[in-house]
């Protein structure tokens, strides 16, 4: 069961796909997009990735940070970052710790679900019915 809407977002400490260290207390004052998904460089988590890079200007122009978490390792969040030439951060979760946190275990992967935690660091929607090819606009289209 998905952490649900009004629960504090568990804070976490990971690296990102370039080695940087990204903390989610960083981003108190903002509007997070946490976006779990399977796998680098398969089929749906391709086109759920293609689909925030090309809407990636209106996230940022609401001042939105989008992260894509998965448990594949940096070198591969880096390999697909470049492949696709995606615009926004994949954070490593190689140990599943930020994916048990939210609650979203497959089982040695993360599930697909998107978190919108606001600037208070709660969560304000969940998305478990994504649409990989549209996912991010439907997401915009939820925050209104």
């Amino acid at each position: 069961m998905v952490l649900s809407v009004g629960t504090v977002a568990p804070d976490f400490t990971t690296v990102d796909d370039e080695g940087n260290t990204v903390s989610l207390s960083d981003f108190k004052g903002k509007v997070v997009v946490l976006y779990f998904y399977p796998k680098d460089d398969t089929p749906g988590c391709t086109k759920e990735a293609q689909s925030f890079r090309d809407n990636y200007e209106q996230y940022q122009g609401k001042e939105m940070v989008v992260f894509g978490v998965s448990m594949d390792d940096q070198a591969s969040h880096k390999q697909f970052k470049e492949k696709y030439g995606l615009p926004f951060q994949l954070l490593v979760d190689s140990d599943g710790k930020i994916t048990k946190a939210y609650d979203v275990d497959g089982g040695g992967y993360s599930k697909r679900v998107t978190y919108i935690i606001n600037a208070e660091g709660k969560i304000s929607h969940v998305d478990e019915k994504v649409k990989t090819d549209t996912h991010a606009q439907d997401i915009l289209a939820s925050l209104g």
